[in-house]
């Protein structure tokens, strides 16, 4: 594996049982983990919001960004995992919102279920940071 320093949101501790980081900065590269909306004690945010659940990821990103001195200007690729198309429309308007053109690169696949029960979205993304 390439030396990489695993990155968590400020003031966030991250549990040893994972297996996985929340965001993996190798060189000027930040790869972030699927995450879906839950808050700091792993309750599903906008529980049936697919755009509020849109809305809480984007803003964890936000958060794991600037731990590793960047920012959502930064994201050049996402990668969501849907469960549901209802109102699926509405989380364009949380990309337009949180990303300006050229907007990063994008994968939509619909899944028949997520790990975190409840959860609609979990998305991922790839960040180009300065420096």
């Amino acid at each position: 594996m390439a030396n990489g320093r695993m990155i968590a949101a400020a003031g966030t501790t991250w549990p040893e049982r994972y297996t996985f980081s929340p965001a993996l900065r190798v060189g000027n590269l930040l790869f972030i983990s699927g995450t879906t909306a839950t808050d700091e004690s792993g309750q599903l945010v906008a529980p049936g919001d697919i755009v509020g659940q849109t809305r809480h990821i984007y803003e964890k990103f936000a958060a794991l960004l600037a731990a590793a001195g960047g920012g959502l200007e930064h994201v050049v690729e996402t990668t969501e995992y849907v469960t549901t198309t209802e109102n699926y429309r509405g989380t364009a308007e949380v990309r337009r919102a949180v990303f300006r053109p050229p907007y990063p690169t994008a994968t939509g696949v619909i899944v028949a279920g997520l790990l975190r029960p409840g959860a609609l979205i979990e998305i991922s993304a790839v960040a180009v940071l300065p420096g």
